[in-house]
């Protein structure tokens, strides 16, 4: 006898397919035969929200795709849909937004259409002071106002973000069969809601900074069922 063993034996040497994850004799990690992407581990998430935001960054909100945000995570589209959803909720939580806009104005338009007690522009606007009422939602979205005054990139990225989430949410509710005049009645819309945010909140603007957010519904409320509703002439 050789001393030499069978298939179903152990010697000192290692047939090669055996050692994938182990060390060889000089204690050098071998290749475990993983290629590909990113999987689910614990930093992916944080990776691909990084991606995004040099994405953003760089192309803005239109440009950047949840394809080549992946692409620079290194992870697979779907893996970034499985954490997030959709692109706007990959926007709100790369900018750090306490509330996802789009999904906001939403349900304010469902609430104020199922409340005959109150119109909807009364509804729309007692959400939006409601949510500029609180501290983290108020002070994260003035950042990005201030940052928008001082980069052109910067306000390119929250120019499309707005019409995205924002006009184009509402336009769905104006009342017009023209696509263009629908959304230049979400857009008077929103430049309503974001200058009572700037004169109560940034300005401090008296008596708006100490009205309560019931008067200020029922004063503009009207206003806005306006410009989604009725007559603009």
């Amino acid at each position: 006898m050789t001393g030499r063993t069978g298939r179903s034996g152990r010697t000192g040497r290692t047939d090669r397919s055996d050692r994938a994850g182990r060390t060889d004799h000089t204690g050098r990690a071998e290749r475990t035969g993983r290629t590909g992407r990113r999987g689910g581990d614990s930093g992916t998430r944080e990776a691909i929200l990084a991606a995004a935001r040099k994405r953003f960054a760089d192309h803005g909100y239109d440009g950047a795709t949840i394809r080549g945000i992946a692409a620079d995570a290194d992870v697979d589209p779907a893996l970034v849909h499985h954490f997030f959803g959709t692109k706007e909720r990959l926007f709100a939580a790369a900018m750090r937004l306490p509330v996802v806009p789009g999904e906001l104005i939403g349900a304010a338009l469902a609430a104020g259409a199922g409340d005959p007690a109150q119109s909807l522009g009364e509804q729309l606007a007692r959400t939006v002071l409601a949510a500029w009422d609180v501290n983290e939602i108020r002070d994260t979205f003035l950042g990005l106002l201030r940052s928008a005054t001082t980069s052109e990139q910067a306000l390119a990225m929250l120019r499309e973000f707005v019409t995205e989430a924002i006009v184009n949410r509402l336009s769905g509710a104006a009342q017009a069969a023209d696509p263009a005049e629908a959304r230049y009645r979400a857009a008077l819309v929103a430049s309503q809601v974001l200058g009572l945010g700037l004169t109560r909140y940034v300005l401090g603007l008296e008596p708006l900074a100490a009205a309560t957010r019931d008067d200020l519904a029922a004063a503009i409320g009207p206003t806005l069922d306006r410009y989604l509703t009725e007559s603009l002439g």
